[in-house]
């Protein structure tokens, strides 16, 4: 999916492309004007923006250069309703991909999309071949493209926003973007929003001068200040009250801010990555977020995935923890059978790759001095909950998995268990989105509300399963 930003005042021909890149897959944002699209590229980062030349506030060509300075520039498709040789000079030579003119067909305007996309995907991989990503393991196409993201996150000083349940890895990807970051040499000051006392937490985040409040017996720097050169990470973001949000925007906007007591504005150079497991945007319908911070902080956009939807990336994580586990206890590495694993790719693994490290942590403990790890070394409550859903080592889908489709089993051979269980994954997809959707009457922002789901994901797996909305 990519992040695509049209800016044309021709509202009917941003509807049409919109809607058509939509049924694509990708994120679509609009502006109508050179100040709303400046005022958007600022905020958000994009793979490709498509500028029309011909603007109610001036010519997009004024725009261009603007676009690309910003870190990680995305790609410029013009377009243009006169045929202009001296307008596309300019644009080329600013750096737009490519140049068209009105009334440009979808097929003339998709296939320089396709062709800047497959061009940035691999200026992704070669970046991506240099990360330093300690900790984050999987080669899955989902974790691909995360990597990809990370990449993109780690060239820029955007502000980057980390979506995941809890378990995911989210602060291993907060800390790789900072490694893989010009910041690499400076400081990262972890702040975990939801462990921040009431009474305290604006002192911890901006400081406070000695007796500025009682028991304040010595100055605190506070942790926006400790984090300048380097990077600001604040994990459980959704959590940040309401009453410093407003504060902390300023922060982000001027990195400048008046400690608790103190008289006079210190500065702050610190790059922020935020993370949470919310759904922001619902909070922001709700009253519960501010909308301008959210903006502000989803620069870049990682949606990280959960296990349960990356099960080919089990067997490398599991060797990995084995692996580092056997080293820490100064053991040597155990082998592992195949219906050990097997069991490890039927299990939903709810608490993600947190649990799975401590599930392995105590196969390892059962096992003691055996050289080979078995599905009866594995937790009993895990073994259990196999049990009571009908699933074994030796087959099965996954825990709470639908039926099988009716010919799924059909036949003188049986499907790849990956297909197999992909294709029962998505049956159950599609239905709970259908069911969503019939429970809410069509309303997208309760379906938002009860799934936890964004709206932009919400749409794109409409799309996907090719729902019809009444």
């Amino acid at each position: 999916m990519a992040r695509i930003l049209i800016i044309d005042d021709d509202g009917s021909l941003a509807e049409l492309l919109g809607r058509h890149l939509g049924k694509m897959g990708h994120e679509v944002d609009y502006a109508g004007t050179i100040a709303d699209g400046q005022a958007l590229a600022a905020y958000k980062s994009y793979d490709v923006v498509y500028l029309d030349v011909g603007l109610p506030d001036g010519s997009g060509l004024v725009l261009l250069p603007k676009i690309k300075e910003v870190s990680n520039p995305p790609e410029v498709i013009i377009f243009t309703g006169k045929g202009d040789p001296d307008g596309a000079e300019l644009a080329i030579t600013s750096g737009a991909w490519d140049y068209i003119q009105k009334p440009p067909s979808l097929e003339q305007l998709t296939l320089p999309l396709l062709r800047a996309l497959e061009y940035r995907k691999e200026k992704a991989i070669q970046s991506r071949a240099a990360l330093k990503v300690d900790g984050i393991i999987g080669s899955s196409p989902k974790m691909k493209s995360c990597l990809d993201l990370l990449a993109q996150a780690s060239n820029t000083d955007m502000p980057t926003l980390i979506f995941g349940e809890t378990g995911t890895g989210k602060e291993l990807f907060a800390k790789a973007i900072h490694d893989n970051s010009p910041r690499a040499s400076g400081p990262f000051v972890v702040v975990d929003c939801a462990a921040l006392a009431d009474n305290l937490v604006e002192s911890t985040l901006f400081g406070h001068e000695r007796g500025a409040f009682t028991g304040a017996d010595k100055a605190s720097p506070g942790l926006i200040r400790q984090a300048n050169k380097g990077t600001l990470f604040l994990d459980e973001v959704g959590e940040l009250p309401l009453s410093l949000q407003k504060p902390f925007l300023r922060v982000l906007q001027e990195h400048r801010f008046r400690p608790l007591g103190g008289r006079t504005e210190v500065e702050s150079d610190f790059r922020l990555v935020a993370a949470t497991n919310k759904n922001l945007e619902a909070m922001v319908e709700a009253g519960e977020y501010r909308q301008d911070l959210l903006f502000r902080i989803k620069g870049h956009v990682i949606h990280l995935p959960p296990l349960r939807e990356r099960g080919e990336d089990i067997r490398e994580i599991s060797m990995g923890i084995i692996v580092r586990l056997c080293e820490r206890y100064g053991k040597p590495t155990k082998g592992v059978s195949a219906d050990f694993f097997r069991a490890l790719s039927l299990y939903p693994w709810p608490g993600n790759v947190r649990e799975l490290i401590t599930t392995l942590e105590r196969a390892l403990a059962d096992a003691m001095d055996e050289p080979t790890l078995h599905p009866n070394h594995l937790p009993v409550a895990l073994r259990v909950k196999l049990a009571q859903s009908g699933l074994r080592p030796e087959a099965g889908p996954a825990q709470g998995a639908p039926p099988a489709p009716p010919c799924a089993l059909n036949g003188d051979e049986l499907p790849v268990l990956k297909d197999y269980r992909e294709a029962i994954l998505a049956e159950a997809e599609a239905k709970y989105i259908r069911d969503l959707l019939a429970k809410t009457d069509g309303n997208i922002k309760d379906a938002c509300r009860i799934s936890g789901l964004s709206r932009s994901r919400l749409y794109h797996l409409i799309q996907k399963h090719e729902i019809r909305q009444s």
